[in-house]
């Protein structure tokens, strides 16, 4: 199994297809195909703050629901799009009022068609991934080695948010304890959600949300070589959206 595991992207499509050009990904059908059969995954948090959610959110459709060419697992962002495409009451804060503007912009016939493929896309999604006989698990915001072969909602909250204490930022993100500083597991952890400036590697996990959305950069993990790639974001930076670790 050869993959290559791209952190948050949040709408950022120039830096992704960028990032996809470098790690020797084909664009000539209109998708990323690897000549030598690589495979795309998602992290998750695909949409919200950044100028393309919705072209994301389809191009991602398109591999992993159409042509079972990719994996994705989503993230605490994908969930809020889900349940606002849903109808459910959410609020439209901390990066989904630019999907939900995007969205809105859409003809009927275009906002049935992207409803049905995000939720398409979500529901055929497992919580987290596990790949390669058990040595690697994709999960957006990481997951405790007890957890792993669990999808209960403590579980459904961990994978999502993170190991949040209940309590509030100042920007009114939650609190994240670090889990990545207790893991002891033998299988690869690679998650996103945090943004860090670099890639983190600590105990067998690997951060690479390297916030592009926030002027940092798209990161990749090429698995089973463990090398990373990363392209420049062409956002403004934002320094205080970076955990200092």
């Amino acid at each position: 199994m050869k993959l290559d595991i791209i952190g948050d992207i949040h709408g950022c499509y120039a830096e992704f297809e960028k990032l996809t050009q470098q790690l020797g990904y084909d664009w000539d059908s209109g998708l990323p195909i690897h000549p030598d059969g690589r495979k795309l995954a998602f992290v998750g948090d695909l949409t919200d703050r950044g100028p393309e959610s919705l072209k994301t959110a389809e191009l991602v459709w398109e591999l992993v629901v159409k042509k079972k060419a990719a994996y994705y697992v989503p993230g605490n962002h994908c969930n809020k799009l889900y349940r606002y495409l849903l109808g459910n009451k959410v609020q439209t804060t901390h990066g989904l009022e630019t999907t939900v503007a995007e969205f809105l912009s859409l003809s009927t016939g275009q906002k049935n068609s992207f409803r049905d493929k995000f939720l398409s896309l979500y529901d055929s999604a497992p919580l987290y991934h596990v790949l390669n006989e058990g040595r690697l698990v994709i999960a957006h915001a990481g997951i405790r080695e007890d957890y792993i072969g669990k999808n209960n909602s403590k579980v459904k909250t961990f994978v999502l948010y993170g190991d949040i204490t209940g309590q509030n930022n100042q920007d009114g993100t939650p609190v994240r304890r670090d889990w990545a500083k207790n893991y002891q597991g033998k299988a690869v952890i690679v998650y996103g959600h945090t943004p860090v400036k670099e890639p983190r590697i600590l105990n067998n996990t690997y951060n690479i949300d390297t916030g592009a959305v926030f002027g940092g950069k798209l990161s990749a993990l090429r698995y089973p070589e463990m090398e990373l790639m990363c392209v420049p974001s062409t956002m403004p930076f934002v320094p205080e959206k970076f955990r200092e670790i």
